[in-house]
């Protein structure tokens, strides 16, 4: 499964053959067959698992500060790993959505459950910073979860696009000061 994601990350599900699949995971068109159906499945299969270890992920650095915005921040700066083969892959999830738009029901409907849970968790932690007095009490809780989550994504297309480390963490700390309060 972790070669098949890298292969799909990396080239998107149509630019991925068959062959591509078999030669990174080193196994039989049988056995792929066998193990995942057809390669739909499998790239089903990996997209799943990738968006859950991302949520669980983007959950920690939410939640792993005391101060709300602290925790937007780390949210936002974990997008953008220091290795700069990493970062330039992007995100699968977004890659799947960009690849797909709205033509693929149950890959759209991953992406949206995905991103309802994360936003909720946001909009709470926005809210636990406005308690706090150090986010700006004028702030739309829900409309800033939303401005956050098209951030991610923007983020994570312009690091497949070669954004550096630098760029990319300027635009969070952009994002993160919007929210403070004065």
């Amino acid at each position: 499964m972790d070669q098949a994601t890298r292969v799909f990350w990396a080239k998107g599900f149509a630019s991925t053959s068959t062959d591509d699949l078999l030669s990174a995971m080193n196994i039989g068109r049988q056995s792929m067959y066998n193990a995942f159906g057809d390669k739909r499945s499998l790239y089903m299969e990996v997209v799943r698992t990738y968006q859950q270890k991302m949520l669980a992920i983007h959950l920690t650095r939410l939640n792993g500060e005391v101060s709300a915005l602290s925790g937007i921040r780390a949210l936002l700066w974990g997008l953008a790993p220091s290795n700069a083969a990493e970062r330039a892959l992007g995100c699968l999830g977004v890659g799947a959505v960009g690849e797909f738009g709205t033509t693929d029901e149950e890959l759209l409907q991953l992406a949206h459950s995905v991103s309802r849970s994360l936003s909720k968790r946001i909009a709470e932690r926005i809210a636990e910073g406005q308690a706090q007095r150090e986010i700006a009490a004028d702030i739309d809780r829900n409309d800033a979860a939303a401005f956050i989550l098209t951030t991610m994504s923007g983020l994570q297309l312009a690091a497949r696009a070669g954004a550096t480390m630098q760029q990319l963490h300027k635009q969070a700390e952009f994002v993160v000061s919007r929210l403070q309060a004065i």
